[in-house]
């Protein structure tokens, strides 16, 4: 868990900085301040919100005990191997195959699922692809997820602002000394929203092969999982992919 936090620290102050940089290439001192209250804004945001703006998006409304009763079983007794609070349990009207977990920590995590990956899934499938995400919300990934996109999406935004800037000659605040240079800050508007989107990719994947070697161990079989995701890729050649930001997800292979 420390190990965790204190990437979670390190990504934060990368791309906080990151984004504080092109504030200044934009706008000079004004755009660093600017920029660096925008970035304290969206982590207050990231953490406290990103959890029900995701499942908002998504449409997940919450199972009662009574609809689901095998389902909020399966998620209990993977919950307690993991060693778990039981998280809530939403379910998505959708025929999309998808699951995903959010959530700030443990004690306020979500599994949702939609009801088409309940209908082409074994229930030993589905087990072995909920595993998968609590050993996401044990790793605090859905915390780091929705952090990283949020950036993410804002670093890629900033950015465009800035190429606009550049084409109406406002670019680099009141001079170029302050601004960093015509050069240095249209390389930084470049660079930076494809640096931020491989930090984005690179940490999904590790995270995502770490989540499927977790859930395995929590389910004690690697094999459900391993077929649940050729079913999975196979349905998703037929049913387009609904995406939910901001979340650590099951989307066929991830």
């Amino acid at each position: 868990m420390i190990r965790n936090t204190l990437k979670l620290t390190a990504l934060l102050t990368a791309l906080t900085v990151l984004f504080m940089l092109i504030g200044r290439a934009i706008g000079g001192t004004g755009g660093l301040l600017l920029a660096g209250g925008l970035a304290v804004a969206m982590n207050f945001g990231a953490y406290w919100f990103s959890d029900r703006l995701v499942l908002t998006m998504s449409g997940a409304r919450p199972a009662h005990p009574g609809e689901a009763p095998w389902l909020h079983e399966m998620v209990a007794r993977l919950a307690e191997r993991a060693g778990l609070p039981m998280p809530k349990v939403h379910v998505i009207e959708s025929e999309t195959p998808n699951a995903f977990a959010t959530g700030r920590s443990p004690s306020t995590g979500v599994v949702a699922v939609t009801t088409g990956i309940t209908r082409i899934l074994t229930r030993d499938e589905l087990a072995g692809v909920i595993a998968h995400e609590l050993a996401h919300i044990k790793h605090r990934d859905t915390l780091l997820s929705a952090v990283v996109a949020t950036f993410a999406g804002a670093i890629a935004m900033i950015a465009n602002i800035g190429q606009w800037a550049l084409i109406f000659g406002g670019l680099g605040g009141d001079d170029e000394e302050e601004g960093g240079g015509l050069f240095g800050s249209l390389l930084l508007i470049i660079v930076a929203p494809i640096a931020a989107t491989l930090i984005q990719l690179g940490i999904s994947r590790a995270r995502e092969f770490q989540a499927d070697a977790g859930g395995a161990r929590i389910l004690g079989d690697p094999l459900p999982l391993a077929s649940a995701l050729e079913k999975l890729e196979w349905s998703a050649q037929r049913v387009p992919m609904q995406a939910s930001p901001a979340t650590a997800s099951l989307y066929i292979v991830n």
